[in-house]
């Protein structure tokens, strides 16, 4: 089963760094990084807002959990909005993309 991860960044750079690390060590085989998004949000109990830049990492099932832990490891947010979700439908040569992500085919 494939899986999907959103993660919002402070910036394109270490949206890339931490994509590139997650793809050398096998964890997804995508990271699609987004355009700049407006981020309206609640810390600490207040209100605030940024420019961040959104990445949607595509991983499979298996390695969903590892990806997030890993991810939020190499975020420079103390405390990173990662999402991860399993999906329910693709078409098989997807499935077949992530679900050789470790063993490196296709």
């Amino acid at each position: 089963m494939t899986a999907m991860i959103y993660c919002p960044f402070p910036d394109r750079e270490s949206a890339r760094q931490s994509s590139r690390v997650m793809l050398e060590e096998k964890l997804i085989a995508c990271a699609n990084i987004l355009g700049e998004v407006e981020a309206l949000f609640v810390w600490k109990g207040e209100c605030g807002e940024a420019r961040e830049v959104g990445v949607l990492f595509k991983t499979d099932q298996t390695l969903l959990e590892a990806a997030c832990e890993r991810l939020s490891a190499l975020h420079p947010y103390d405390t990173p909005a990662i999402l991860g979700w399993d999906c329910q439908a693709a078409p098989r040569a997807t499935r077949d993309w992530l679900a050789g992500i470790n063993t490196g085919e296709p």
